[in-house]
Order: structure tokens, then sequence, then C-alpha cells
């Protein structure tokens, strides 16, 4: 069982660390200095639409993903709120993203940003990876379409070709069907196979 429980980790471990390759490769390759053709995606689509006016939330399940990015805005100029688990000052951060025209980044963590949260100020919703269970990333999307928000929001997915992460939407379209077989009014029970 102990060998097991080691084999699990190993997997897990080297899965986990196939989706950060698969979102910039600085997360686990610290001295990386080439570029990430996501990371170019994200903050050529930010930079479009802070041209127009719109205000954005990022959402990522990598903290060192949103300091990359961070890094880029800074180098750039562009202003923005950052929230993650150790973020200290929750609601000075969430005040300068909702109360300041020219903040118009939100970089949030899948964990910080959870629960609680209600920005209508965003138009926009960027998913930067792929997370297992998409009822979470409905959530994440949720925060900014709520009651109150009076404009249409819309959601990118950033998504590295032949990855891991496409395997990802494939599990969670899969676990989508699932759901819409069982979550039906015809009381007939669907027949399951192995395959």
């Amino acid at each position: 069982a102990h060998v097991d429980r080691l084999h699990t980790f190993s997997v897990l471990n080297g899965i986990l660390r196939l989706r950060q390759l698969a979102c910039h490769p600085q997360l686990i390759l610290p001295d990386f200095t080439g570029v990430s053709g996501k990371a170019e995606q994200i903050i050529e689509t930010f930079d479009t639409l802070r041209s127009e006016g719109h205000k954005v939330l990022i959402f990522s399940s990598f903290v060192k993903h949103l300091e990359i990015l961070a890094e880029t805005f800074r180098q750039r100029g562009w202003k923005y709120a950052l929230l993650t688990g150790s973020t200290n000052n929750r609601p000075t951060e969430i005040a300068h993203f909702t109360d300041q025209d020219d903040v118009q980044a939100f970089l949030i963590s899948l964990k910080a940003g959870g629960v609680g949260l209600n920005l209508t100020q965003a138009d926009y919703v960027f998913i930067i990876d792929p997370w297992w269970n998409p009822a979470a990333e409905s959530q994440a999307i949720a925060r900014a379409h709520r009651i109150g928000q009076d404009k249409q929001v819309i959601a990118y997915r950033f998504i590295t070709q032949n990855s891991i992460e496409e395997k990802i939407l494939h599990l969670q379209e899969d676990k989508k069907k699932l759901a819409e077989i069982f979550i039906t009014d015809n009381d007939a029970s669907p027949v399951l196979t192995d395959k």
C-alpha cells in the first residue's frame, strides 16, 4: 500500500508539472528566459480589451502564473489588483479594482476568489488554465455575472494546444455529459458500460 501511495503521488506530481509547463515554463524552470505563447496571447487579448475600456478578471490555479503576468503588467505600466491566499488587505485590493477606472485587471487565484466576491464592474473573465471541475470555472465566471451586472459577461479560456490542458477539457466534457444523463426527467436509467 505504501508503494501504491508513492506511485500515486508521483503520477499526480507529474500531472501538476505538465499543467504548469502548459501555462508557462517559468513555473517549473525558474531560469527560463524564453517566451510563453499562452502568456503572449493573454497579454495581447487583454491589451485589446484594455484599450476599449473593459475590466477583466484573470483567474489561475497558480499564484506564480499570476505573478509572472503581474510583472509584465508592471513593465507596460498597466495598473492591476492582485488577490491570492496570502493577500492581507483583501478589501483594499477589491476596492482598488472596483473603484478605480484605470485599474482594469484583477488577477485572482482560484482558492482566494472562490467565495464572497461580487465584481460586476468586470465584463470579461479570463480562465488562464483549465480546472478539473467545470463547476469551479462557472463559479469564477459568476464573480462578474451577478445581480446588478448591466453588461454581457464574456469568458475566455486559454488552452495550450496538444497539451494536458486539452485532456482536461475532454474530461470536463465527459463529466458534463454524465451529469446531463442523470439530471433528466426521463425515469429510465441509463445503461452504463466500462467504455
